[in-house]
């Protein structure tokens, strides 16, 4: 099993942050997952994914602040 990728937002504009996300879950396949890393806790990003992906993904909070947040996000459905 390949070694999750890590996707640090830290240095990028808070406006491009959830499009960056969201381009990397999509580019997942069923089964593979991404590791998130932020600046703060991301829990309106995990919102957003259980109103666009509900049932499709996992999430794993491995770090929780207070500088550095860490996620485990996870792709369970392939795209429709």
């Amino acid at each position: 099993m390949a070694e999750d990728i890590e996707l640090d937002v830290r240095a990028e504009i808070p406006a491009r942050r959830h499009e960056l996300i969201f381009e990397t879950y999509h580019g997942l396949a069923a089964g593979d997952a991404f590791v998130l890393v932020n600046d703060h806790d991301p829990k309106p990003l995990y919102y957003q994914f259980v109103a666009e992906q509900a049932g499709k993904f996992t999430w794993d909070a491995l770090e929780e602040g207070p500088e550095r947040w860490r996620v485990r996000i996870g792709r369970t459905e392939p795209e429709a």
